[in-house]
């Protein structure tokens, strides 16, 4: 059983999305984060950004957290 360290994980994500899902062994989850989080920086242009990159990002730090501790 691989043990991953939870604030490694969420520190990743932190620095960017998806990287802490990736350390977890998620590949596939965390390209998928990066690709809302990339999709997410250009509704920035349309103001909705601004509401759902945090939203995500915040989501993706708890769940690489939550992922690692349960390895």
């Amino acid at each position: 059983m691989k043990m991953n360290n939870p604030g490694i994980a969420a520190v990743l994500s932190f620095f960017w999305s998806g990287l802490g899902q990736i350390y977890n062994g998620q590949i596939l989850k965390g390209l998928v984060l990066i690709v809302i989080q990339m999709i997410n920086g250009l509704l920035m242009f349309v103001l909705i950004g601004f509401i759902t990159y945090p939203i995500v990002w915040i989501w993706g730090i708890y769940d690489a957290y939550k992922t690692a501790e349960q390895s």
